[in-house]
């Protein structure tokens, strides 16, 4: 009979050793898998769009309306480069637009080879800006058919 409860007590022992080796390495398992909470995330605000679908729409109804489409196409180089040629090369910011828009009223020559563009003073600077941002569009919104 002594033996039989010195088994018993054996066994609770081994039995509550192991229970609490298992807890502490549970325990450890969930101290080692807690992160810490990610800090609020920032949101960031997209930048504007550089063209509104205004200044889009009316730059093209204003190329289809002047003498553009005599020298330039919208993706084959005519006279002058191709409208997308165009929007590939430059990047679309208000530097740009400044630049070019004083080629439309003032011409200009050699960045696209030895044909100079002929100068247009009779088309106000406003709508000038609007062509240019219609053709800077072209590389990537589908604003391409004339």
């Amino acid at each position: 009979m002594e033996m039989k409860r010195l088994m018993i007590m054996l066994l609770c022992a081994t039995g509550v050793a192991l229970t609490g080796n298992a807890s502490a390495q549970v325990k450890k398992k969930a101290a080692v898998k807690k992160k810490p909470a990610p800090a609020a995330a920032t949101v960031k605000t997209p930048p504007p769009p550089f063209a509104t679908d205004t200044e889009i729409e009316d730059g093209k109804n204003l190329i289809s309306k002047l003498d553009c489409l005599a020298c330039h196409k919208v993706d084959t180089k005519l006279v002058g480069p191709a409208y997308i040629a165009v929007s590939e090369k430059y990047p679309q910011d208000q530097a740009t637009v400044d630049l070019l828009t004083q080629k439309i009223i003032k011409g200009g020559s050699g960045v696209w080879g030895a044909v100079p563009m002929a100068p247009h003073p009779a088309i106000a600077p406003a709508d000038a800006n609007k062509i240019i941002k219609y053709i800077l569009t072209l590389k990537t919104n589908s604003h391409a058919s004339l």
